[in-house]
């Protein structure tokens, strides 16, 4: 009698003949003779194993609970180890990562575990599987689901937290206060500075606005001087004795008697007369 297994593309038969290993076989049919013929079939595509919560202990002996996901497949090219070189692969691959676990975890402390999760995925995967290449067992990932420190510890913890939030919450309010002491200091100096050259442009603008009034009106009254002097040079000197003599007859007006001899009286008497004289000729 003959059997004939139709194997899928993802699965393989291990082949012993009187016990002796033939080769792995499939996909497609493959026969098994009953006595004759032995096999173990073995999955190739990636299994997920579920590593139940348990125990660890850090660096610096504070117990933490633990639980995660191994992804592991059996390699094609080497599938045969899987059946030739380990009896369960799965049993030994979840012994072989909870012993594993327990010494990467005794190599850090409880604020490195839960801070490094990523780093411990990596350290975790990176020795599995330079111990599982011997069966033919590649572990293509690992990830830790849940981190859970001790109650006691838990406790310690989230007062360090609270504690931390508080101090940089007093650290972040106190530079806020300083940065707003600064802008307004900063807002000072800058209106003083703007003030002070406001009041210096306005002095500057005052003093020119002088300069120029002053210059103005030393122009106007060198004009001034400069009309009278040639108007003066115009009038004859018979028109300035007339002038004179009204002036005298205006001052000689009042009441009192006054008695006035200028000293050039005699020298404008002359040209008056000699100006009557020239008419008169």
């Amino acid at each position: 009698m003959f059997i004939l297994n139709f194997l899928k593309d993802y699965q393989r038969i291990a082949r012993f003949r009187f016990g002796n290993f033939e080769g792995m076989k499939g996909p497609g049919p493959t026969w098994l003779i009953p006595i004759i013929h032995s096999g173990v079939l073995v999955d190739l595509r990636t299994e997920v194993i579920d590593i139940p919560r348990h125990t660890n202990i850090t660096k610096d002996n504070a117990p933490i609970d633990m639980d995660y996901l191994l992804y592991i497949r059996v390699k094609e090219s080497e599938a045969s180890k899987s059946v030739l070189e380990v009896e369960n692969y799965k049993l030994a691959v979840i012994g072989l990562a909870t012993t594993t676990l327990r010494a990467v975890v005794g190599e850090m402390t409880v604020d490195d575990v839960l801070s490094q999760r990523e780093k411990i995925n990596r350290v975790l995967r990176e020795k599995l599987a330079d111990e599982t290449e011997r069966w033919g067992i590649e572990v293509t990932n690992v990830e830790i689901k849940t981190i859970e420190p001790a109650p006691d510890i838990q406790e310690s913890m989230n007062r360090q937290m609270a504690a931390e939030r508080v101090r940089r919450a007093v650290i972040i309010e106190a530079e806020g206060t300083r940065q707003a002491a600064i802008t307004v200091a900063e807002g000072s100096k800058q209106a003083a500075i703007l003030g002070a050259e406001g009041q210096r442009q306005s002095e500057i603008l005052a003093a020119e606005g002088d300069q120029q009034a002053a210059l103005l009106r030393a122009e106007g009254f060198s004009g001034a001087l400069a009309r009278v002097d040639k108007i003066a040079s115009e009038v004859s000197p018979n028109a300035m004795s007339l002038q004179y003599f009204d002036t005298l007859t205006s001052m000689g007006q009042g009441e009192s008697t006054k008695y006035i001899f200028p000293m050039e009286f005699t020298s404008l008497l002359k040209n008056f007369i000699v100006e009557r004289n020239s008419e008169d000729s």
